[in-house]
């Protein structure tokens, strides 16, 4: 009995991965949005950002969970964003170091500017759990636009991030 039941979860797990996998979300169309937010720690995250702002496709980025040392200006130097774009337009946040403590930056930049419509950016396989921190914390009024930034990740990357989606997931049906 206790084989049959550790069985079916294993079934179950090992069919959700391949659901998870085969359905990773993708890029969002060009909908202009007040605000843009990338979630640092993967490539291409933040040249979409800068290239949504760029474009003028979002009022303000903001680059969450950048490491303390780096400055603003090493930012536009490493990206040639223009010195007068930076000054305007993109905010830099130091407090997060995993994707619950982005999702409370997000929300607190989110109310400080009192936007409704943003787009968050971070890879594919990272997207469904950053999007459940964030839904958690926004107020219910704020639209959220995801935008993935498509890569193909090591198989071992995506059982990790569907491990921690679904632990996620369940720690917060058990509250």
């Amino acid at each position: 009995m206790i084989r049959r039941f550790v069985s079916g979860l294993a079934l179950m797990w090992l069919i959700g991965l391949i659901a998870f996998t085969l359905t990773l979300p993708k890029a969002a169309d060009d909908q202009r949005t007040q605000g843009v937010i990338v979630l640092t720690g993967g490539q291409g995250r933040i040249e979409r950002g800068l290239d949504i702002l760029e474009r003028q496709r979002a009022d303000r980025l903001l680059i969450s969970g950048v490491h303390p040392g780096v400055a603003l200006s090493a930012i536009t130097e490493t990206y040639h964003v223009p010195v007068d774009l930076a000054a305007c337009c993109i905010d830099i946040g130091y407090q997060a170091n995993d994707t619950r403590a982005n999702a409370i930056e997000a929300e607190d930049w989110i109310n400080r500017h009192h936007y409704h419509l943003i787009r968050i950016i971070t890879n594919n396989w990272h997207m469904r759990r950053a999007m459940l921190e964030v839904r958690r914390v926004v107020p219910a009024n704020v639209t959220l636009i995801a935008d993935a930034v498509e890569v193909s990740p090591p198989l071992s990357t995506i059982v990790i991030e569907y491990n921690k989606y679904i632990w996620r997931l369940v720690s917060i049906g058990i509250r």
